[in-house]
């Protein structure tokens, strides 16, 4: 019996998932989290856990950033992306960052069932019209490496980041976050130290591969907005 994390912010998708596990196999225990913090704290209350859902654009998890910190964190748990998107540069980029399967929203409970099995059986798997997308691409390995450092920004530092791949102005950034343009200053010369670069062009260059998502307070901030 298999313990799985099902990590997606619409309660109707992880009943689907849920249901589509319970089809499947018999499971030990399914934890359900709504967001990327509370996936992360469910997996250091439940250690052996067998398999992580992981919804690619859930609140918190910055795009590519969450599923490169968690496999870099848990190197042997088989991480299944699930993901509205069928852009094969973001597929591509999933399987390069670590995931063990990519499985669209709109698989058929059936297909899901088949993607859980592989990967538990040790398997990389995706639905059969995405397989011939994932190719090795010496850009992704580029891109898992800039990845890595990014992911050692701290919280404030991401944020920084984010601000500067929208065009922002160092004051602008000072006003929002509610710091000093001396602190911004300080968390650029963090920024430009760890990703290895030397000037905000070369940062918003490196960044806007990686397709960062707004953090998640922003988001939130702009969906009430909406």
């Amino acid at each position: 019996m298999a313990k799985l994390i099902v990590a997606d912010d619409h309660p109707l998708f992880r009943n689907a998932l849920i249901n589509a596990i319970s089809n499947t196999f018999v499971t030990k225990a399914t934890i359900e989290t709504d967001c990327f913090e509370a996936t992360c704290q469910a997996l250091e209350q439940h250690p052996d856990t067998d398999l992580l859902l992981l919804d690619l654009h859930m609140p918190g998890n910055c795009g590519f950033l969450g599923l490169i910190q968690l496999r870099k964190k848990y190197p042997a748990l088989p991480i299944v992306v699930i993901s509205a998107s069928d852009d094969p540069d973001v597929i591509r980029r999933v399987m390069t960052f670590g995931a063990s399967a990519y499985v669209p929203k709109s698989a058929h409970p059936v297909e899901i069932g088949k993607a859980l099995t592989a990967v538990m059986n040790g398997d990389v798997w995706l639905p059969q019209h995405m397989q011939q997308l994932f190719k090795p691409d010496p850009n992704n390995l580029n891109d898992l490496d800039l990845a890595a450092k990014v992911a050692q920004l701290t919280n404030q530092q991401y944020k920084v980041l984010y601000y500067l791949t929208e065009g922002w102005l160092n004051k602008q950034i000072a006003y929002d976050l509610h710091i000093s343009e001396a602190t911004v200053k300080a968390h650029l010369t963090a920024i430009f130290r760890k990703l290895g670069v030397t000037n905000r062009t070369q940062v918003v260059i490196q960044a806007q591969r990686l397709q960062l998502e707004a953090p998640v307070d922003r988001a939130l901030a702009q969906q009430q907005d909406a």
